[in-house]
């Protein structure tokens, strides 16, 4: 709705704010009370003089009657009506969005009126539904990590075992009360070992849930702790860029004595990551690189023809370019054979699970299934707002190939946002989720366990 549809509205709300009838404001600004009613009523646009004369009359300023309500706000709002609708993920015409079965589409199309209207209610019921959707990412987080999370389940079961042990324990002592006075002492330091070894497993899983600071936060393994170092850099290492020698061990030195690389595994991860970055920044200088990108749509093929080298090679380096000057956001994930993903940048509206399997669907493994062959794919992520994403994947063999030694895969996905153009305009488009237990598509042909959250056609 444009945004002069509304001015009659703040108009009759500002009159009536002040107690003014209709009629006196009319005679006021010199028009008729009929044509003022249409007026507030937004059957009437107004502009120039007689607008900077009602907002004289009304002691306000002409823009204060003129402005539209905030954009995101009014967006949000209608997210909300399609949200409660359950509708998102539905085949529905394009740029039409099906409001909640109690509100008709008129009501819909003046979501900006009341947005106008009543600031403050819609403010709150925009604010409400961001709640709504916090809470629903946090339980989906939480859910990952109880499921999957391997220290978690390593440390409850090392817990209960040793409540078990002691429980057996105090069973014996107490049925057993002509016990020798030697077997007495042994099981007396037993149950002291064990109830010392309960408390330190229940002090560290403390530590380690503390650590995480919130439902997806922490870097509890080797491979998070590398990927949370290089989020904090936004994934741009400016000092690999100028090809300086030696500056990937300084760089690990610096890390290791801040703490935040805690161990061994997670050095030797970042080594390799960084002997990656450094040789395709050789490969593939910042400017020009960038410049070319740039010209040929942020397309990884005409990239690597254009520079000589492999397609992942072209991914990882678009991944590494830092956010400033794009059109939009940049993410990378990669895996192995297994299917395990060995690699996640993040990126808005693409959720990628710390643990356990992803989405079967994901062209990432599509390029499994056929190595050296690429792969393009437009993707809508589930969610009560799905966004959509251009995704470049390509498997490739690891290492060098020789008679007798086994061959070791590895898959990379690129991901471009609807900031890049192509996503947004796409005719067809490929539905997944994040991975089963946390995703909505109930109808999903590769589901392989039911999901906890709300479903979604």
């Amino acid at each position: 709705m444009p945004k002069g549809v509304l001015t009659g509205s703040r108009i009759r709300a500002r009159r009536a704010d002040m107690g003014i009838k209709q009629s006196e404001l009319a005679e006021r600004v010199g028009i008729s009370p009929s044509y003022l009613n249409l007026i507030e009523h937004n059957r009437r646009r107004i502009g120039g003089k007689l607008l900077v004369a009602l907002a004289r009359a009304l002691e306000t300023e002409p823009v204060a009657l003129s402005e539209g309500a905030e954009t995101a706000l009014v967006d949000a709002l209608r997210e909300a009506a399609v949200d409660a609708s359950g509708e998102r993920g539905r085949s529905r015409p394009r740029g039409r969005a099906m409001p909640h079965p109690r509100m008709s589409e008129a009501e819909l199309e003046r979501v900006e009126e009341f947005a106008g209207r009543f600031p403050g209610w819609a403010a709150l019921l925009a604010e409400t539904r961001a709640r709504v959707l916090e809470a629903e990412r946090s339980v989906a987080a939480l859910s990952d990590r109880l499921s999957h999370d391997p220290h978690l389940s390593a440390s409850l079961h090392e817990m209960l075992s040793s409540v078990t042990a002691i429980r057996s324990t105090a069973a014996i002592l107490a049925d057993t009360p002509d016990l020798d006075r030697d077997w007495l002492n042994r099981f007396h330091r037993n149950i002291n070992d064990d109830s010392a070894r309960l408390a330190e497993s229940a002090e560290g899983l403390v530590r380690y849930l503390d650590d995480g600071g919130g439902a997806d936060a922490g870097a509890g393994t080797p491979q998070e702790e590398v990927e949370a170092w290089l989020g904090a850099r936004g994934f741009h290492m400016e000092a690999l860029e100028a090809g300086e020698a030696g500056r990937p061990e300084a760089l690990l030195d610096e890390a290791v004595a801040t703490g935040v690389l805690r161990g061994g595994a997670a050095r030797s991860m970042a080594a390799t990551q960084l002997a990656r970055y450094a040789a395709d920044a050789r490969a593939m200088p910042l400017e020009p690189f960038a410049e070319a990108a740039h010209e040929a749509g942020y397309d990884p093929g005409a990239l690597a023809g254009r520079f000589g080298v492999p397609v992942e090679a072209v991914l990882r380096r678009l991944a590494s370019l830092p956010r400033e000057g794009l059109p939009g956001e940049i993410g990378l994930v990669t895996c192995d054979a297994s299917g395990t993903l060995t690699f996640r940048k993040p990126l808005s509206g693409f959720p990628m699970p710390r643990f356990g399997a992803a989405c079967a669907l994901w062209p990432l493994y599509t390029a499994l299934t056929r190595p050296t062959l690429p792969v393009r794919e437009v993707v809508e992520m589930a969610g009560r707002s799905p966004r959509r994403f251009t995704a470049f994947a390509i498997c490739r063999p690891v290492g060098e190939p020789g008679f007798g030694v086994p061959q070791v895969l590895e898959a990379s996905m690129l991901l471009l946002d609807e900031g890049f153009g192509a996503a947004r305009e796409a005719g067809e488009v490929l539905a997944l989720g994040t991975s089963c237990r946390i995703c909505p598509r109930e109808a999903c042909p590769a589901r392989r366990e039911p999901s906890i959250i709300g479903r979604q056609g």
